[in-house]
């Protein structure tokens, strides 16, 4: 299964947070499950990181690339087909990087592991 991960998802996972649902984890270390990392996720960290509200104990250029590919993940672009669901979400969730995931995730009809419940306004499937 191809399984697109929230950023608080991808951080729990890699730093081994009690946070990260038992279900999440065993989704994730499930070596037949496909782990996507979006851009959108290198776009909120890094932002989070600039304004102080986010410390990855290092630099974010030596964290992201080797957690991705230290943890086996595959990255998602951003894609022209993702930006227009986006353009046309209804506003139950106004985080727009949280909005920019739910339209990867209903574009690539692919679980979106996450343990927001504000997602489940969309037509898509959560996991946690």
């Amino acid at each position: 299964m191809r399984l697109l991960l929230d950023a608080h998802t991808f951080l729990w996972f890699v730093w081994d947070d009690l946070h990260l649902g038992i279900n999440a984890r065993a989704l994730i270390v499930d070596p037949s499950n496909q782990k996507l990392i979006s851009a959108v996720t290198y776009w909120e960290i890094a932002i989070k990181v600039s304004i102080g509200k986010l410390d990855l104990g290092e630099p974010y250029r030596a964290f992201m690339p080797r957690e991705i590919y230290r943890n086996n993940f595959d990255t998602l672009a951003m894609s022209v087909d993702h930006m227009a669901v986006v353009s046309s979400l209804p506003f139950h969730h106004r985080d727009p990087f949280d909005r920019l995931l739910i339209a990867q995730a209903i574009v690539e009809q692919m679980p979106l592991v996450s343990g927001d419940p504000a997602f489940d306004a969309y037509p898509i499937t959560r996991l946690w």
